[in-house]
């Protein structure tokens, strides 16, 4: 950004003062960017998730006055792809990226493990944040990364899908008015069923590629584990855990942080609103019982969970069978069916209650209003235009109850949360 483009802001930080600290629920003004600028992007990741990001980037550049600057991945060749696409820069090293003074926000689409690092480093460096879903590995993490976001008052936002599904936020307001009585509990699913599970078909490995390759099969595999800095253990070049992460522990959590997360965070929106609401007990259950190829996920997960504004969640993610059950909330007085246009509909004995409290009507359907997609959300948010769809609270309150479930499975034990010191409690 030129010397000029700076004064600017700063100026703005007057004229724009209330509207800014509205629109990013307390950040300080600083850090809106100004209407006319254009926003410099970089992205770190860039493999199938990260690359469709630089494309769409790319496509909506002159729409939303942005610039792709700068791309970064430790494989060369998913490098050299996206410097094709964006005409920018590639960095093997993320860091010397961050080092540029002239990028305003990243966004990340790296194997879990290092989304909160790279989150963390980005602010620090004065970059603004898009991190794709799960929003960390750990819970751990979670908190330290919304710490670290209220330290650096940079915005980041999170990137699960449903969130920018005007359904949720409608059904919010209709829970809120109490259209549906008392909410006591929600349901919903992500399954999938291929021939060959798409962990493997959407992750094909080069069986030319690796760390003592050179040019464009060159990888750094010890970058990649990150091992130095704690966040996977240190093992020799491992092209099914580096291609197809998703199905070992030490990288995500399977299905539960990679499908289950799109899920829950609209959930919480509707039910508990955008801040979300961290759980008190979850459970889960489930198991490997037909993808044995020496994966460590289950092909069946189920988890619930208890909240501790007196509800109940059940969740549901396999690989096994596409057949699923829908988003649906209930309440006392009536039921509540998501996915397009919110449904609502009397219960039981509760006609009455219901009519009362949605016009004299049975069942109703709620219009849906225009919503920008989450690249969207961001590029406005930076602007000091409306709020994020998913901010870091409900990206972390999100995390740690589908990490709770992850352990719950793993340690075959129920865990609980402690609100009060924000950490696992013995069950």
């Amino acid at each position: 950004m030129s010397a000029s483009n700076l004064t600017r802001r700063d100026f703005l930080k007057t004229s724009a003062a209330s509207a800014g600290v509205l629109a990013l629920g307390g950040l300080t003004p600083h850090t809106v960017l100004g209407a006319n600028d254009r926003i410099s992007f970089a992205v770190i990741g860039c493999g199938g998730q990260g690359t469709g990001h630089v494309n769409s980037l790319v496509k909506r550049s002159d729409a939303d006055n942005i610039k792709v600057l700068a791309v970064s991945d430790v494989y060369q060749r998913r490098l050299t792809r996206a410097k094709g696409i964006c005409q920018g820069d590639g960095y093997l090293d993320y860091r010397k990226l961050l080092e540029r003074k002239d990028i305003d926000a990243v966004l990340i689409a790296t194997p879990d493990h290092w989304h909160a690092k790279i989150s963390i480093d980005a602010m620090e460096a004065g970059k603004h944040v898009y991190v794709e879903k799960p929003m960390t590995h750990t819970v751990a993490q979670a908190i330290e990364l919304r710490e670290a976001v209220k330290r650096a008052k940079k915005i980041l936002q999170v990137g699960p899908n449903g969130t920018a599904n005007d359904g949720y936020w409608q059904a919010r307001e209709a829970i809120q008015a109490g259209r549906i009585g008392k909410v006591t509990w929600a349901h919903g699913s992500y399954n999938r069923n291929a021939r060959v599970c798409l962990f493997n078909t959407h992750q094909k490995i080069v069986l030319t590629a690796g760390p003592d390759k050179t040019g464009e099969d060159y990888i750094d595999w010890d970058m990649w584990l990150g091992h130095k800095w704690g966040l996977a253990p240190k093992i020799p070049w491992n092209a099914e855990h580096f291609f197809r992460f998703r199905k070992y522990w030490p990288y995500n959590g399977g299905v539960a942080t990679d499908l289950l997360y799109h899920k829950l965070a609209p959930l919480l929106v509707a039910i508990a609103g955008p801040n979300g609401e961290y759980p008190c007990r979850v459970n889960a259950n489930g198991g490997l019982y037909i993808e044995k190829d020496g994966r460590d996920i289950p092909d069946t997960f189920l988890m619930t969970a208890d909240y501790p504004s007196e509800w109940s969640l059940f969740l549901v993610s396999t690989l096994t069978n596409d057949a699923g059950i829908p988003d649906r909330i209930y309440g006392k007085y009536g039921t509540m069916e998501l996915g397009g246009e919110p449904s609502l509909r009397f219960n039981g004995d509760f006609g009455e209650e219901f009519k009362a409290k949605n016009e004299g009507k049975e069942e109703v359907r709620i219009p849906l209003k225009p919503r920008r997609d989450l690249e969207g959300n961001f590029i406005d948010v930076l602007r000091g235009n409306g709020a994020l769809h998913c901010n870091v609270d409900l990206g972390a309150s999100t995390m740690v109850a589908i990490k709770l479930a992850v352990e719950s499975y793993r340690q075959n034990k129920t865990m609980l949360w402690d609100a009060k010191k924000e950490k696992v409690a013995a069950a």
